[in-house]
């Protein structure tokens, strides 16, 4: 139902307001922190905007957070609150945006007046001021959260299929300035049901005869309360990417009790934190009482896109800013730290739990397709991707060609196999019109991967509108795709796409995320190279080095467990994928390759067993899945197995140890909700039998009193669970083996 709050009049410094709907009443002084573990028991509290009792105040609540706005003389905010243990992380009013707008900043809310800013007092708000220089709050409306993307699941296999749900506001503002008519800004935050989550974005409308150019959006500033404090210190290098050194004043810590994340990253690094681009934690002029000498304490929060520095906003049109996620922490534990981002990744993108079981295969010709698909649907598979280097060729859309892989992905629907293909973007030259142009040279190269098609160029915007033609034509389900990197930016004034340097990032990955959209909305499943999860793609590389695959299979086999280990911090297994080379790859000898796959089925079977022990899809790469019948038989063995637990096996991992070769390592999933509340992965990589006591952490299992353990689906044991909420074990590994243990 839609709520809407319509401004009238200023009465003594508070406004005075009619509803269409009245919001419900609450405290926000009031409302409980006495929560439970949101990771172990689902919080049951709905997310709702309220009204305070004195009307002065909007909060938003979910029973796990609380954000609280004053509303006049102008929106600010002045308490944001971790309801999981009563934190509060605001020690100052800021604005609740800022724009430039032809050159000139303004904010937009925000309140004036507070002297100190180490803490801030609730009483002081009253006292506060307002500038006739910055966007005035005129009304507000609620409405239900509206799924970011309309996601169609086409019947993959997901984690989640359920869009997030919660409640979204929106504050409006406009100028009273002349120079500033027609403007109108709208400032949205929706508050999620079940996570400690807030999201933040904003919306610029152009209302005027004239096109407006917008340098630069803030769309989030917080005066947050600071990590640590220390007198003085040095510069230190180690604490951040060279571009954000401004950020990481001093050395210090910024903040660690809240998750930050947005929809615009990339970095080619396959982690989101290496990949962020909006991010920055800045030091607080105002902040004249903090204990560093020199005022640097990292502690003021501005979230934008460094790079988006003049984007035109044409006349009754409108720009809409990043999306900015904010999860709030209550922990220094790297794992539970870690589960907290993953069930938001669940939450607010299920698209990212949807993971299919496919193979790569390497085709010269459509023989070779249907073979495929075939070894596909008499083991269990459930995709095909044709990898780099087949002879499939998206970017032509002729009829002929169009025709001949509708029939292909016809023959693998029949067999109930779905289909995709590789497609590269980046790292090729098109032509010097075409390409990214250097800033620096005014010529094509210097992109991430030297060369590179600009997405705004005549042949960038053809090639999104020849894969939009190919997927709608041969109704293909997967697309592989590599690049482009939105990271490059370009000189050219001629591409149609964007007008010059200033605003050729921002205009190339809006050009991209359409795309992305567009296929996410038609079930089409994208494995992509970089961070684009919250603007519909599915998959990422774990992370690995490719010349790896050149070593032997032993050596793979403890890389391989060091990757899945490492690359699951903050990442579900269905969100990554790794890589299994059936024939030769960058290099190697004999002792590399696992092709003639009989002769290796030992090596085979491990490397299946430890990716999908973990979750995990690898590439298996290569002309086949089996060659004999013994192959075909261990293939669909570890595939039954991996189908009978998938709920478990796609569930976060508690990391147990990781892979040295030295002695056992492995991981453990967790899900309180299932039957199956835990499933063990252990290895011994060494050449003898080996007995260990490990001590199995079962709070995430949400266990408390027993576990009944069953190894290997065979030996069954029940333990009494300790005060730490572990039980200790003690297994037989057999030498250079995998054993598998479900709890329940």
């Amino acid at each position: 139902m839609k709520r809407v709050l319509l401004l009238l009049c200023f009465v003594a410094g508070y406004p005075s307001f009619a509803f269409a709907q009245k919001l419900p009443v609450g405290d926000a002084a009031r409302q409980s922190t006495d929560v439970g573990d949101w990771l172990i028991k689902p919080e049951i509290k709905k997310a709702d905007v309220y009204q305070s009792r004195d009307g002065k105040d909007i909060v938003l609540y979910n029973g796990l957070l609380r954000r609280s706005f004053r509303l006049a003389p102008n929106v600010a905010c002045y308490d944001f609150v971790s309801l999981q243990n009563g934190k509060q992380l605001i020690r100052s009013v800021k604005a609740e945006a800022r724009v430039t707008i032809n050159g000139k900043n303004y904010n937009v809310g925000g309140l004036y007046g507070q002297k100190e800013n180490a803490y801030l007092l609730p009483e002081w708000l009253d006292n506060f001021t307002t500038s006739n220089n910055d966007f005035r709050f005129i009304n507000y409306e609620v409405k239900d959260m509206v799924p970011v993307i309309n996601w169609k699941s086409n019947g993959w296999w997901a984690g989640n299929t359920k869009q997030p749900s919660g409640k979204t506001i929106t504050f409006f503002y406009q100028s009273n300035s002349d120079e500033l008519a027609g403007i109108k800004i709208s400032v949205h935050y929706s508050i999620y049901d079940g996570l400690p989550l807030i999201s933040k974005w904003i919306t610029i409308e152009n209302k005027r005869t004239q096109t407006i150019k917008l340098n630069q959006v803030v769309n989030e500033i917080m005066g947050f309360v600071e990590e640590e404090s220390a007198v003085t210190g040095a510069a230190n290098p180690a604490n951040g990417p060279e571009k954000n050194q401004d950020n990481v004043a001093k050395g210090m810590l910024p903040p660690q009790s809240i998750y930050i994340e947005s929809n615009y990253a990339f970095n080619n690094a396959m982690r989101y934190n290496l990949s962020d681009q909006t991010t920055h934690w800045k030091t607080d002029s105002t902040y004249r009482s903090q204990v560093n000498y020199e005022f640097g304490t990292p502690c003021l929060l501005e979230v934008y896109p460094e790079q988006e520095t003049g984007t035109d906003i044409l006349p009754n049109s409108s720009l809409q800013s990043v999306t900015t996620y904010e999860l709030l922490l209550d922990s220094y534990d790297r794992e539970r730290r870690g589960l907290m981002v993953r069930k938001m990744y669940r939450t607010i993108a299920p698209w990212v739990t949807a993971n299919p079981i496919y193979m790569h295969l390497v085709s010269k010709n459509d023989e070779q397709v249907r073979a495929a698909i075939d070894q596909c649907a008499a083991t269990g598979y459930e995709a095909l991707i044709l990898s780099f280097g087949s002879h499939i060729d998206q970017e032509d859309v002729s009829a002929a060609n169009l025709l001949k892989w509708k029939q292909l992905a016809d023959y693998a629907h029949q067999k109930n196999i779905k289909i995709g293909g590789y497609s590269l973007f980046s790292s090729r030259k098109i032509s010097d019109d075409d390409g990214v142009i250097n800033p620096k040279t005014g010529k094509p190269g210097g992109a991430f991967f030297g060369n590179a098609p600009c997405y705004g160029s005549k042949w960038g915007l053809a090639y999104r509108d020849k894969i939009k033609k190919f997927y709608a034509e041969t109704g293909f389900d997967i697309w592989e795709n590599d690049g482009p990197y939105a990271g490059d930016v370009c000189a050219s004034v001629s591409h149609p796409g964007h007008k010059n340097l200033d605003d050729s990032q921002w205009k190339q990955m809006e050009i991209q995320k359409e795309l992305y959209h567009w296929l996410n909305e038609r079930g089409v499943y994208i494995n992509a190279p970089d961070w684009y999860f919250l603007d519909g793609t599915n998959k990422i590389g774990i992370g690995y080095r490719e010349v790896n695959f050149s070593l032997s299979r032993a050596q793979q086999i403890i890389l391989n467990r060091q990757n899945i280990y490492d690359g699951l911090w903050n990442e579900i297994p269905a969100m990554v994928w790794g890589f299994v080379p059936l024939t030769k790859y960058q290099g190697g000898g004999a002792d590399a390759v696992l092709e003639p796959l009989n002769d290796h089925l030992t090596d085979y079977k491990k490397l299946m067993m430890q990716y999908y022990g973990a979750g995990v899809q690898a590439a298996y790469r290569g002309p086949r899945l089996y060659d004999t019948e013994a192959t075909k038989q261990t293939v669909k063995d570890v595939i039954a197995w991996y189908k009978k637990y998938r709920d478990i096996l796609n569930s976060d991992i508690i990391h147990l140890r990781r892979a040295d070769g030295r002695d056992w390592d492995g991981i453990m999933h967790v899900n309180p909700q299932l039957k199956e509340k835990g499933l063990l992965m252990l290895y011994n990589p060494l050449k003898q039998k080996i007995i260990r006591t490990i001590k199995v952490p079962l709070y995430y299992c949400g266990l408390s009193e027993s576990a009944t353990f069953l190894i290997n689906g065979e030996t069954r044991i029940v333990k009494k669970i300790n005060r730490d909420f572990t039980a200790s074990l003690t297994f037989n590994l057999d030498a250079e083996s995998y054993t598998w243990v479900l709890v329940e």
